[in-house]
């Protein structure tokens, strides 16, 4: 399963960056997407009195790069960034995330994404069958440069028995 092109990648890192500032939109329809009324999401006075220049974004926001890395669908109709590593005989699954919010998103941000692929491990499970999880990071700045969020990810690859 963890063949020596696969385990070659670990440390491949690509980058996207937005073609457009955030938007207001965006974060009006993340924000009623994900069912948060807060009004620092929607309310641009109501942003400035509490300090920040307009309208920021919800924390996760940034995390779904399919907003602006500009890739083209795939089959299943997903635009974000993957890895596309395939592993025949395999069910892929998220096996989680780990974010880290550094400073809050506003709607004149430019947002650059940059992924690494931090390890690749086999090993077997208890029920003798093989997995391959894939641990990456990427990292989200904003045009100034300055650290918005981190967000590690585990992807798992688990054979299908036979």
């Amino acid at each position: 399963m963890l063949t020596p092109e696969i385990s070659a990648l670990v440390g491949k890192s690509i980058s996207y960056t937005a073609p457009e500032p955030v938007g207001k939109a965006s974060i009006r329809y993340f924000a009623m997407a994900i069912g948060d009324a807060n009004p620092l999401y929607t309310d641009e006075e109501y942003a400035r009195r509490h300090g920040y220049s307009g309208v920021i974004a919800p924390p996760t926001w940034v995390c779904e790069t399919n907003q602006y890395a500009g890739l083209a669908m795939d089959a299943d109709g997903y635009a974000g960034h993957l890895w596309k590593i395939e592993v025949p005989n395999t069910r892929l699954v998220r096996g989680g995330n780990d974010y880290h919010f550094h400073q809050a998103i506003v709607e004149s941000d430019v947002i650059t994404a940059t992924w690494v692929i931090d390890s690749i491990t086999e090993r077997t499970n208890s029920k003798g069958l093989k997995m391959m999880t894939m641990f990456s990071t990427a990292t989200y700045t904003n045009q100034k440069n300055e650290l918005l969020a981190t967000n590690t990810e585990s992807l798992i690859w688990s054979e299908i028995p036979r």
